[in-house]
């Protein structure tokens, strides 16, 4: 890409961030970048396993950047060092240029216009100098960090068929996850939950009435407001989340480190949970609502009646049902902004979805977000009661190691 092509490509992407609006109306240079590295992300069509990495890894690169200069919270280890006055400003734009071309090289012309735009608003001097190379120096510590995590591994999903057998050709997504290292488990399987409900249950039955009934494209029992609900979650990449993690870092005296942190455990923590949820995905395999009610008939229940033409209302996700990662995500999410501010008031959290048509949804508190994502997959027609439950669970655990390795108070 030329430098100018790319050059109107960053100011078109910086104009529809500013269109957004919402909590992204109110930045600072760590959150400024941030909505950039997701919506390069996104603008990059990366699946979102892949851009909770790439967020995971930048977002803790430009919190080693940040606290290497203020020194505000302990050091990490990894021994990111900075000398006296260099710039915040400089090392934010540097550790994400550095990270983002590292991991979404497509993406270089337009992140290396970012980092001009950027960079051109700090004064020329030691204090830009220096801050440049502790940016690049966090970004390079952590993409070694991170070399070996599994995230680029070779996908060797192997179809179950028997041979000459017709199966649908599409692969899932991110099979090999739960090869992946984690940041704050000590491996992919230390929170894998107990199998899915047993077909013969009562909670099985439940759970399959339900979503046959909320679940359905056609002919549902939703309302128009859970309708609008599911319609707003169906998006699944980290820029929900971040603005929601937005209404955190916007709150009135909060500094740029504060917010580096924040972003940094969110991140790992979404980061870890799609690598449990996907380990508990392959592990246990189980049938996704449009399988499971067009073949009702098959599970030895007898309250499960079959439906031959079941469609849910979005398209379904092309990975296992249980448990669910959208719930797993917001449950991380959400004990890490708990945890964060202790027992102080919480915020109106509020975000903006693009499969609603830029809808803006708020809510009162953090129990109230997560309880939302888990109705909406019902709604949607993708998950089960059970797996919405299952998931936060697991999410509420990872968001707890995440706040216990990075949001200690300082004595």
């Amino acid at each position: 890409m030329k430098r100018t092509s790319a050059c109107r490509a960053i100011v078109i992407l910086l104009a529809a961030l500013a269109a957004a609006g919402g909590a992204r109306a109110w930045a600072d240079v760590v959150t400024e970048w941030d909505a950039t590295t997701c919506r390069i992300a996104t603008e990059g069509k990366l699946s979102t396993p892949q851009s909770n990495r790439v967020s995971a890894i930048v977002q803790t690169a430009v919190y080693e950047a940040v606290n290497a200069i203020t020194g505000r919270y302990p050091s990490s280890g990894l021994q990111v060092e900075a000398p006296p006055g260099a710039s915040v400003d400089a090392a934010v734009a540097a550790a994400t240029r550095s990270a983002l071309a590292a991991l979404v090289p497509a993406q270089q012309g337009v992140v290396g216009a970012a980092y001009d735009l950027a960079l051109a608003k700090v004064a020329d001097g030691p204090a830009k100098t220096a801050g440049v190379a502790v940016g690049e120096r966090a970004a390079a510590a952590v993409l070694a960090l991170r070399t070996d995590d599994g995230g680029a591994s070779a996908e060797t999903y192997r179809p179950l068929t028997v041979p000459g057998a017709y199966v649908p050709t599409a692969l899932p997504v991110a099979p090999t996850w739960p090869q992946r290292r984690p940041w704050l488990m000590a491996s992919a399987a230390e929170l894998r939950p107990d199998p899915p409900p047993a077909l013969g249950s009562e909670l099985w039955a439940r759970d399959y009435n339900e979503v046959k009934s909320m679940g359905r494209r056609d002919g549902s029992a939703r309302t128009p407001e859970q309708t609008e609900i599911a319609r707003f979650w169906e998006t699944t990449q980290p820029s929900i989340y971040h603005e929601v993690v937005d209404s955190v870092t916007g709150m009135p005296g909060r500094d740029v480190t504060q917010n580096a942190r924040l972003l940094a455990a969110v991140s790992q923590a979404a980061d870890d949970a799609l690598i449990a949820v996907f380990d508990a995905k392959y592990s246990y395999g189980f049938w996704r609502p449009i399988t499971a009610i067009r073949n009702g008939d098959l599970d030895g229940n007898a309250v499960t009646e079959r439906d031959p033409s079941w469609l849910p209302l979005i398209e379904t996700p092309m990975h296992p049902e249980y448990p669910c990662a959208h719930c797993i995500v917001a449950g991380a999410v959400g004990a890490v902004l708990q945890a964060e501010l202790g027992r102080g008031a919480m915020p109106t959290l509020a975000a903006t979805s693009p499969t609603a048509n830029g809808a803006r949804r708020q809510w009162d508190g953090v129990d109230e977000f997560v309880r939302e994502v888990a109705d909406a997959r019902i709604c949607d027609g993708v998950h089960y009661r059970n797996s919405t439950e299952v998931g936060t669970a697991m999410g509420r655990k990872i968001g707890e190691l995440a706040a216990a390795k990075l949001l200690q108070p300082l004595e």
